[in-house]
């Protein structure tokens, strides 16, 4: 029960962080994120709550929206993409997540950090 509970606080309960990992590869969609999440994550969530979630970090100021332009083969979509704010909030929360586990007692080798300090 109590590793159910940390699986869900560590993914449904915070999948704005998924979220910024992924638009800090590149902008996406809100269709598409919803399909990534489920996929490469296997975190299974309503669609409405992934546009929930993207609005509040729009609010926040992790992400923004981005319009991009019709053309015959593409309908117009809104995409969104991650902030400066958004990219300090991953950085921060990944180094947050880092110490977790070393206070744990994990071995985090050197390597991750640097490459996740990176970005």
């Amino acid at each position: 029960m109590s590793l159910n509970k940390l699986i869900s606080k560590l993914t449904k309960e915070n999948l704005w962080l998924y979220i910024l990992a992924e638009l800090a590869k590149r902008p996406m969609y809100a269709y598409e994120i919803a399909k990534v999440i489920k996929e490469k994550y296997k975190i299974p969530t309503a669609k409405v709550t992934t546009y929930v979630v993207l609005y509040t970090m729009k609010r926040e100021g992790l992400i923004e929206k981005k319009i991009k332009s019709p053309s015959l083969s593409n309908p117009s979509r809104k995409y969104y993409g991650i902030t400066e704010k958004g990219l300090n909030v991953l950085r921060d929360s990944r180094r947050f997540l880092i110490k977790v586990l070393r206070d744990l007692g994990s071995n985090i080798p050197e390597e991750v950090e640097e490459s996740l300090d990176g970005g």
